[in-house]
């Protein structure tokens, strides 16, 4: 299928147009989404909440195209990758955005520096050993481009997780559960280095979270419930989106 790039959404990171997937079929299918539609601001952070199971991760994931809709659109700018084929959207995955995972991901046998060049060295191109530095650099680990992940500590390991996802310097960084595997104080660490790239670098964020403390730090919060978005939150106080998360259940 040829790719369809149009002018519109200028100013839209991404956008998700009547949004559906589901899985499995009979009395087994399962509707995670059910019609979302979403349009994401570039340089502003996002953060996606709801209670278990409401669809959160599978939209990050659909807009971070790591999952394909059932039925629906996903944009990244002016370009539709819902339906690109594999090898295509791979490409624009690979140099249009980053993704983080709360599970850090990371190669134990390998240097940090082999960590941060693995994506590219997987697609076939040589290391940027000055594009690896300044990740490093940006996230506070200058100096422990030798070291394995097993000589870092987890809010470390993590922010080679995310020198990783910036490497390719991407338009939009998604990240699901960023702090869900790190103390409270290491988790306010990662979340002000994700704030830094919007408001330094005018990067886009889109994050999935459970606490209401970490969608603090973000523009805008979105909450879903049984596939859909039911409410927005601008710049909400961390109390706020408790009190909001609590009514659905979350």
């Amino acid at each position: 299928m040829a790719e369809t790039t149009t002018k519109t959404g200028t100013g839209i990171a991404a956008r998700a147009e009547d949004l559906h997937r589901e899985y499995g079929r009979g009395a087994a299918d399962v509707h995670a989404l059910r019609g979302v539609s979403v349009a994401l601001a570039a340089g502003t952070f996002t953060a996606v909440m709801g209670p278990s199971g409401s669809g959160k991760t599978t939209l990050l994931h659909c807009l971070a195209g790591m999952d394909r809709p059932t039925r629906g659109s996903v944009w990244w700018g002016g370009t539709e990758i819902s339906r690109l084929p594999e090898r295509r959207l791979a490409e624009l995955r690979r140099d249009r955005v980053g993704f983080v995972f709360q599970a850090f991901n990371l190669m134990p046998a390998m240097t940090v520096a082999q960590n941060v060049e693995l994506p590219g060295r997987l697609a076939g191109k040589r290391p940027d050993r000055d594009r690896v530095t300044v990740a490093l650099d940006r996230v506070g680990l200058t100096g422990r481009a030798r070291h394995r992940p097993g000589q870092l500590s987890g809010g470390q390991q993590q922010r080679v997780a995310i020198a990783r996802a910036l490497v390719s310097r991407p338009e939009v960084l998604f990240a699901d559960e960023p702090t869900g595997a790190l103390d409270r104080t290491t988790g306010h660490e990662i979340l002000a280095l994700l704030r830094a790239g919007v408001d330094r670098d005018g990067r886009t964020c889109v994050m999935v979270t459970h606490d209401p403390v970490a969608a603090g730090y973000a523009d805008r919060v979105l909450l879903l419930a049984d596939g859909l978005v039911v409410d927005e939150l601008v710049r909400p106080s961390a109390a706020q989106v408790g009190e909001r998360l609590s009514r659905l259940g979350g």
